[in-house]
């Protein structure tokens, strides 16, 4: 089934349940007023949330309206926890070949993971607000799951169990930041800034034999502009699952129900698949032209992500984001 939450009712939003086309919506109150809460009482209430998703598919749904992504806030607007991995390392080799660096062996075995801010998440169509263009705006495409409750010391087996929903991220970073905070050994904060999400969440079963061995192997299309950017398949070239993800989080805490875990930038050793990244397409130009020539996000500029499925139709929804200039 597909979810979503309209940007009503307080903070957290409403929840509704999309059709699979993504074109009508319908409140559920009587079920559970937001997707936090569906979350937390997983077992007991997606029953009811999947028959309402079945009746809305075949037109029988009482109170169903057209759905319009501008009303919708991210899945989740503010989440117990985000965190956001790097499991496609060729991308982190790409970037740390760039600047001369050699790349840990450990890196292969053991994921990098930050924790981001989950406090306040963006809209599929939320602009990108910022202050200052010199802080390198970058987007990153990448996949993402949200779980129910997750063990301390899961195995990556047993964590894929704990998947519930799947989705899309734009992870925006400000990669002028980034070095001078990595610098003082703390991690970042400053350069990640608030990330969007697409419109609509999916159960894993619905995604068929795309979403398998804890992959989601499709194509995650990026535009600049109107410029296709880059479509690497999120399935290929991942070296970390999400079973291996979300057990490294829970390596020594447990994980709430809405627990938000990304996958890293989507990256296909194959580089004609593009990138899903600015940086990453510099990286690229540094190692074969010498020097880096794209520029990174100017305000004005829109980005957009997508992932279809096998008969071409969207599965979340598109994000599609405008930079703006953020005056207090």
């Amino acid at each position: 089934m597909k979810l979503a939450t309209l940007k009503e009712g307080g903070r957290d939003g409403t929840l509704v349940v999309v059709s699979e086309d993504l074109a009508r919506a319908v409140r559920v109150p009587q079920i559970a007023s937001t997707l936090q809460q569906a979350l937390d009482h997983w077992e007991r209430m997606q029953p009811a949330l999947r028959r309402t998703y079945g009746l809305l598919n075949d037109l029988q749904m009482p109170g169903a309206f057209d759905l319009d992504p501008h009303q919708l806030a991210a899945p989740l607007p503010r989440a117990y926890q985000w965190v956001d991995g790097s499991a496609y390392v060729n991308h982190v080799e790409l970037v740390r070949k760039a600047r001369g660096a050699e790349m840990p062996p450990s890196f292969w075995t053991d994921p990098l993971m930050y924790q981001g801010g989950s406090d306040a998440m963006l809209g599929p169509r939320d602009p990108i607000l910022l202050a200052d263009e010199a802080w390198g705006i970058d987007f990153e495409a990448e996949v993402a799951v949200i779980t129910d409750d997750v063990p301390m010391g899961v195995t990556p087996t047993e964590a894929l169990k704990h998947v519930k929903l799947v989705t899309l991220v734009n992870d925006v970073s400000l990669r002028n930041l980034i070095p001078a905070e990595l610098a003082k050994g703390f991690g970042f904060f400053h350069s990640k800034p608030a990330s969007a999400f697409a419109p609509v969440v999916a159960t894993p079963d619905i995604l068929g034999e795309a979403w398998k061995d804890g992959k989601l192997h499709l194509r995650l299309e990026s535009y600049r502009g109107d410029e296709l950017f880059g479509q690497p398949d999120a399935g290929v070239d991942m070296t970390f699952d999400f079973g291996t993800l979300i057990a490294h989080a829970a390596k020594t805490r447990f994980l709430t129900a809405g627990c938000i875990v990304g996958s890293g930038t989507v990256s296909n050793v194959d580089r004609s698949t593009g990138s899903s990244c600015i940086a990453e397409r510099r990286m690229i130009e540094i190692l074969e032209q010498g020097e880096a020539k794209t520029p990174f996000l100017r305000f004005g500029e829109r980005v957009r992500f997508d992932m279809k499925d096998a008969q071409g139709r969207s599965l979340f929804g598109r994000i599609e984001q405008m930079v703006k200039r953020y005056e207090a």
